[in-house]
């Protein structure tokens, strides 16, 4: 049998890492290819780079923002999408209060040395349950000075750009898979919910104890709704 295409799009300061467990889980049935965006100013451009790496057929799966890197792909090119999933992410546009937060933190990371994610931060991108597990926050400091201070801003300005694809999702007409960990502090479960209520015959899948990151957080419950959800 052979295997799917699958396009793995990254978020915010993270890299192939985020989707190693899945990776390694889905090799029998899917060839991967994870995106990486640290060189690009817009969702188009980080699309594009998608769509240019791609066969015409592809399933497409994106973690936060990530997910906006696929819902570009969808709004430049849905008919090359064969499977969506979107992962702990949001088809809305950023509030006034999101873009000033976002501001902020690109202001902070041109005072001294750029620490990606601090300490501080970790609350927000995973269970409170895992704060104290090392392999899993080193991973997310690995990935964050992997991809560095200056990506880190063009990304920043990429998310406050984005347009709102709630019409958009209106029309997809593929296997979707919506995901979110129960608690996902970034994008919370009810913009999930609104999403799977979008996208027609969508399935929504509510992955416990965890909460942004559930690709790493929750390996084997993620890799397992992805395996339902290529075979669909």
């Amino acid at each position: 049998m052979s295997k799917i295409p699958l396009a793995l799009c990254p978020g915010l300061l993270c890299n192939h890492q985020l989707w190693d467990p899945q990776i390694r889980a889905l090799s029998e049935v899917a060839e991967c290819y994870v995106g990486r965006f640290d060189k690009h100013r817009s969702f188009e451009d980080m699309a594009l780079s998608v769509l240019d790496a791609m066969p015409e057929q592809f399933a497409l799966a994106g973690l936060s923002m990530g997910g906006y890197v696929a819902q570009a792909i969808l709004r430049l090119a849905p008919q090359r999408v064969s499977h969506l999933a979107l992962l702990d992410t949001s088809a809305r546009a950023d509030t006034e209060v999101q873009t000033r937060r976002r501001r902020a933190l690109i202001s902070l990371s041109k005072i001294g040395k750029f620490k990606g994610v601090t300490p501080k931060l970790l609350p927000l991108l995973i269970h409170e349950d895992r704060l104290d597990d090392e392999e899993l926050t080193t991973i997310i400091f690995e990935m964050a000075e992997d991809i560095g201070r200056e990506a880190f801003s063009m990304q920043q300005e990429a998310i406050m750009a984005r347009p709102d694809s709630r019409g958009n999702l209106a029309t997809v007409s593929c296997p979707t898979l919506i995901l979110c960990g129960r608690q996902d502090a970034l994008t919370p479960l009810e913009l999930h919910e609104e999403m799977s209520e979008l996208v027609p015959h969508s399935q929504l899948v509510i992955v416990e104890d965890s909460g942004h990151l559930p690709t790493l957080e929750r390996p084997e419950s993620v890799s397992h709704a992805m395996k339902e959800w290529l075979a669909s």
